[in-house]
């Protein structure tokens, strides 16, 4: 593809962002859902005109890291580590249950090999954490009780679901499990969570002094960015989702980050308040690309509709993905109406569930049928959540409040 045609894919792309954004916005649905749809109808369910690769596929990659990058920005980590039981919880049953579940159906069920059963499992315990904090943030309740145990259930449901990808791909590829690798990947994402936030918060101390002595505009994003997605790159080397580096490196750059060796470091609140307002335009430029970049990725228009096993699998899959991960939220001690909109957060699968989805196409595991299937049960969690969250909120929001 020459240059010229990716500019103008850029172009049509950030547009189609903005427009459908601002429609859905008119009729009070949240912003996520308009970017996701411009993707579906650029994609190649309706249009055609641009495919989810390349160049795209990496600034969708940059507007992900940077979203997550400003969730950690605005987190009270002494409200994350208060809720840290009840999301941990949240996270380990809302990987388990959807994973059993959906191997037995696969499997038992329907009858599918054993390791496109395991495959399918594999897609269901995903938890997609940009889609998840965008809606909250779109409905003000990204900063509320519910909205802390959300994040830290999402991060850890994240960190889990890598796990599980790299032992499936190795049992995939090799046919054995490697539970040594396996075990170097955990102690990596443990030093690295708390390494990083320290190393970004001292890092973030030279730059303040930078700027400071700085003749020339533009230090802040530009040092920042560059902050950002090298702690994205450091935590994608050691084998952990590079968005976890930004959001590792926003929680360091926030007001109330305490962890241990940061809190060496004299707390600026002004120069972390200067770093957020500066920062916006350019996170919001770039995540509309990521959401736009998933509904590239749902081919809707390959979708045998003429197939009895496509829709008794595709409905009952749908049914026990999301009846599991709202079964998940049941199990902390939270008011009932609270509980339900932590399932309901944990529900959608979007760009994680995708990444299982072209393993299993890649590899040949998932024929045509069941990569539909898995596919448009993905683009129904991940499309409706946020309808359904902002019903809930709509009609029995004043319950979930303190």
């Amino acid at each position: 593809m020459d240059t010229s045609t990716t500019i103008l894919q850029v172009a049509m792309i950030l547009i189609a962002a903005r427009v459908m954004g601002e429609l859905a916005a008119y009729i009070k649905v949240p912003t996520v859902i308009g970017e996701i749809i411009a993707g579906v109808i650029l994609g190649p369910s309706l249009l055609g005109f641009i495919e989810a690769d390349g160049l795209i596929w990496v600034l969708a990659e940059i507007g992900i890291i940077l979203l997550l990058f400003e969730v950690g920005l605005e987190t009270d980590i002494g409200e994350l580590a208060s809720a840290g039981t009840k999301s941990v919880i949240v996270a380990i049953a809302g990987f388990l249950l959807p994973f059993a579940s959906c191997f037995t159906i696969s499997y038992y069920g329907f009858e599918l090999e054993f390791l496109v059963s395991l495959l399918i499992a594999g897609t269901m315990t995903a938890t997609s954490i940009g889609i998840t904090m965008r809606t909250l943030t779109d409905l003000d309740r990204d900063q509320s009780h519910e909205g802390h145990i959300i994040l830290g259930a999402a991060v850890l449901d994240d960190i889990m679901g890598v796990l599980l990808l790299a032992i499936l791909f190795n049992f995939i590829t090799s046919g054995s499990v490697d539970l040594i690798g396996t075990s170097k990947i955990l102690l990596f994402m443990a030093v690295f969570f708390m390494v990083a936030p320290a190393m970004a918060k001292t890092i973030s101390y030279v730059i303040n002094r930078w700027e400071s002595v700085s003749e020339t505009p533009g230090m802040v994003p530009t040092t920042i960015v560059s902050l950002v997605l090298f702690m994205a790159w450091l935590s994608h080397a050691i084998g952990i989702p590079q968005l976890l580096g930004g959001f590792a490196t926003g929680l360091a750059l926030s007001r109330r980050f305490f962890l241990p060796f940061g809190v060496a470091l004299k707390a600026d609140p002004e120069f972390s308040s200067r770093v957020h307002n500066q920062m916006k335009p350019v996170i919001q430029l770039c995540t509309p690309v990521f959401f736009v970049t998933v509904g590239l990725s749902l081919d809707l228009s390959s979708l045998d509709l003429s197939s009895v096993f496509f829709w008794i699998f595709s409905v009952t899959l749908a049914g026990v993905a999301i009846l599991s991960k709202v079964l998940a939220g049941l199990l902390i001690r939270e008011k009932l109406a609270r509980r339900i909109i932590i399932g309901m957060s944990m529900v959608p699968r979007g760009e994680v569930g995708l990444v299982f989805a072209e393993i299993g196409r890649h590899t040949g595991l998932f024929n045509h049928e069941i990569y539909a299937t898995v596919v448009i049960v993905i683009a129904y969690t991940t499309l409706l959540t946020p309808f359904w969250l902002r019903l809930f909120y709509k009609h029995y929001g004043h319950l979930v409040e303190d």
